[in-house]
């Protein structure tokens, strides 16, 4: 049965919705120069904020690059096929992990503020937790930035040590992703690569 059918008996979501956020959204390899705001990136950060993560942890820290100099910055850093469509976004956000995330939980948990404790002098099981809830919530952010009706292209291929050398260098972040954002431009789509089927993958017990 056809996605769309199914969604639309069987979702509350709207069709149009399901279309923008799901079905027809692409990862766009050119952009266009038609300028993306700071009120567009704020609705976007508000949304993208709300959904879960464990024990409310919250590690997702984002870095937007919107001026030239920071692109001179970021484009070295970026994986030479990469490097192209990264200098046409209007946007790119690095998307980094806090892993000293356990100081905001007596804020971000206050039910359980003693969860802090649990963290403190664990350095390789922070960054574990802060990296799983981290692609959570780069997941979540992606589909906001579909929300705002504009296009995302995440990427893992650049030099993430980098990055952190040259953009975090006196902070606990740890990149994990960057993701350029803005409408699409010219031949912008490769051709849409297939999907499992349904039985390929999901199992009822």
């Amino acid at each position: 049965m056809a996605v769309e059918k199914l969604a639309a008996d069987h979702l509350v979501l709207d069709p149009a919705a399901v279309a923008l956020l799901f079905t027809q959204a692409r990862t766009a390899n050119t952009f266009s120069d038609e300028p993306v705001s700071r009120d567009q990136l704020r609705a976007i950060t508000e949304l993208a904020k709300w959904p879960p993560t464990s024990a409310n942890i919250n590690p997702l820290r984002i870095t937007f690059v919107t001026t030239a100099e920071g692109k001179e910055r970021l484009l070295p850093l970026i994986s030479e096929g990469n490097r192209a469509k990264t200098e046409s976004a209007p946007v790119v956000a690095i998307l980094a992990v806090d892993v000293d995330f356990h100081d905001r939980l007596p804020q971000l948990f206050p039910a359980r503020p003693e969860m802090r404790d649990v963290f403190t002098g664990d350095p390789e099981r922070r960054a574990e937790v802060a990296r799983f809830n981290g692609a959570l919530q780069t997941a979540y952010f992606i589909l906001a930035v579909r929300a705002a009706g504009l296009a995302a292209g995440p990427m893992a291929g650049f030099d993430a040590a980098g990055v952190d050398a040259e953009f975090f260098p006196d902070r606990s972040y740890r990149s994990i992703l960057v993701v350029n954002i803005g409408k699409p431009g010219a031949n912008p789509w490769f051709p849409r690569l297939p999907r499992l089927d349904h039985d390929d993958y999901v199992d009822y017990l």
